[in-house]
Parts: structure tokens; C-alpha cells; sequence
């Protein structure tokens, strides 16, 4: 499995949480309760809510217990800091923390009240989708770290659950192209949804993958380096190398040459220097500090 991204660990980790916890609570309200075997509290709740969840069979509620111990991966996606932590999971997605309803009376107030808002038996068509933010979040933080094939694995697991979430296959094209794998990238691009396509995150994927098409090999790139600084007048021969630049993980460089190809004439080829510098924000992310950054220095070489 370490060509998904996850270790062995992780991976079972991850499947053991979509079958104990996710597939059930598409069409059940789970109770989620994280506890380890050395804590007093959770021996305590534990009767509590193994009673409750027998006696709100029938409605529809089940009981999933994590040990934070065995399943510390998990536990960390949901931020455990203290133990008991219970939820009440819905459709994949945390829908009221019971941690503090510790009396039989209380949690069957709190799940009489969930249970009337919820369509515990609803069509599968009305369900909502799973609550993978965390996970989207590791992908990212994943990928920024370098780790392409880790955070490619980790979209692949969020897509394999939530194949609508436009985050998810965004962090996925934008993974495979930062690992070189252009074509994978380009197969996801053509299978996503319709509903999502147009999607920020799919638009910024996208372009990522647009831009990927100008990488060269290192001693290609050295050519048109040299051809560049031979020639800075020749607006062509900038365009080529700053496009390459940028493919092959210079950013700074391939927006310098793009600055300085925009102040000597921005008009150059309708524009094309400054469309080529707006993608490349629009493929590293509009919030990314790079482009904040760089969006300044072109906003002082348009506007003075």
C-alpha cells in the first residue's frame, strides 16, 4: 500500500474507520466514542452508552467504539485531545459531540433531538457527503511538505469516499502533476463529475496540470536558460524559459523573467506574459503566500 500514499498501518487504519463507522452511519445515526483501557471515565460511560444504543436499536442508532491507543491515526484526524470523546456521526459526518451528555437521560434527550431532525431512513440519493475535511487537510499539509506520492494516496482514499468532493479531486490532479505522473492526472481530470468541473479547487487543479505540459528535462532547461540570458530583448525566448522555469518548480525565477517581460511591454503578444503569470496564481492557489507575494510586485510594475 506504500504506493498510495498511506502505510500499511495508515491504510488499515482508514478502511477500518469507512466500514466501522462511515458505511454504517449513511443510513444510521453512530455514536462515535473514542476510550482506551486505561481510563477510568470511559469504563464509566461505557455501560451508559452501550444501554442507549440497545434501547435506540430500533431508531436507527448504533454504537463504534475507537480505541485511541490501537487507533491513533484516527484519533488524530479528529483532533482528540481527551478521552471520553463521543460523537454522534451522521452520513459520514460529525453531527453533535456528546461528550458531556454522561447520564443515560441525557443522551437520550440529545439523541431524541437528532433523531427528529435527521432522515435516518432517507434515500440514499438525499445523503449528505462524508465529513472528510481532516483528511483533505493532511493531503494538503502532505503535499506541501514535498511528499507528492504520501498526499496522492491520501486524495485517492477522501475520492474513494467522497467522489463529489471537489477538494478532494482538485488535491488529487494537483498531487499527480507535482509527482510527475501527467497523464494519471490528466485521466482524473477527464472522469471528474460535471457538477464539480468548474469548481474552484478543479479550476486550480487544472491549471496546475495545464502548466505541467511546459516541463523539460534539467539540461533542457539549462538551454533555454542560457538562450534567455543571451538574449534578454527576445520576448519569445523569455516566454519559453519562464514557462519551464515555472514547470520545473522555479517560481521565483519564472516570475521574475514574467515581471520583467510585462514592464518592458505588457502589450507583448496580447498579453500573454501577464495571462501566463495569472495562471500560474491560479494553479499554486489565490491564498498562497507565493502569490500574495508576487501579485504585489505585478501590481507595482502595472500601477506604478
Amino acid at each position: 500500500m506504500a504506493s498510495m500514499g498511506l502505510n500499511l498501518d495508515e491504510q488499515k487504519a482508514v478502511d477500518r474507520f469507512r466500514t466501522e463507522v462511515v458505511e454504517p452511519s449513511m443510513t444510521k445515526l453512530v455514536i462515535l466514542d473514542f476510550w482506551a483501557e486505561w481510563c477510568g471515565p470511559c469504563k464509566a460511560l461505557t455501560p451508559v452508552l452501550e444501554k442507549v444504543a440497545a434501547d435506540y436499536a430500533d431508531k436507527g442508532v448504533v454504537l463504534a467504539k475507537i480505541n485511541v491507543d490501537e487507533e491513533q491515526f484516527i484519533a488524530a484526524q479528529f483532533q482528540v485531545r481527551s478521552i471520553p470523546t463521543v460523537y454522534a456521526m451522521f452520513q459520514g459526518q460529525p453531527v453533535a459531540d456528546l461528550t458531556n451528555a454522561r447520564s443515560e437521560s441525557q443522551l437520550k434527550q440529545t439523541l431524541d433531538q437528532l433523531l427528529a431532525q435527521l432522515p435516518i431512513d432517507g434515500a440514499a440519493g438525499d445523503a449528505v457527503a462524508p465529513d472528510v475535511g481532516q483528511f483533505i487537510a493532511m493531503g494538503e499539509e502532505v503535499l506541501a511538505a514535498g511528499e507528492a506520492e504520501r498526499a496522492a494516496g491520501i486524495f485517492r482514499q477522501v475520492v474513494e469516499m467522497a467522489p463529489h468532493d471537489a477538494a478532494a479531486q482538485g488535491g488529487l490532479i494537483r498531487a499527480l502533476v507535482a509527482g510527475g505522473q501527467a497523464d494519471e492526472a490528466r485521466a482524473v481530470a477527464g472522469a471528474l463529475p460535471p457538477e464539480i468541473a468548474e469548481s474552484a479547487p478543479v479550476r486550480q487543479a487544472l491549471a496546475a496540470l495545464e502548466l505541467a505540459a511546459e516541463r523539460v528535462d534539467d539540461s533542457e532547461l539549462q538551454v533555454l536558460r542560457a538562450a534567455a540570458a543571451e538574449a534578454p530583448a527576445d520576448m519569445d525566448r523569455q516566454f519559453a524559459f519562464a514557462q519551464a522555469a515555472f514547470a520545473a518548480g522555479e517560481r521565483d525565477e519564472a516570475a521574475e523573467v514574467l515581471l520583467r517581460m510585462i514592464a518592458s511591454d505588457r502589450e507583448w503578444n496580447e498579453g500573454a506574459a501577464r495571462a501566463r503569470l495569472l495562471q500560474m496564481f491560479e494553479s499554486v492557489g489565490l491564498e498562497d503566500p507565493w502569490t500574495v507575494a508576487t501579485r504585489r510586485c505585478l501590481s507595482r510594475v502595472l500601477f506604478g
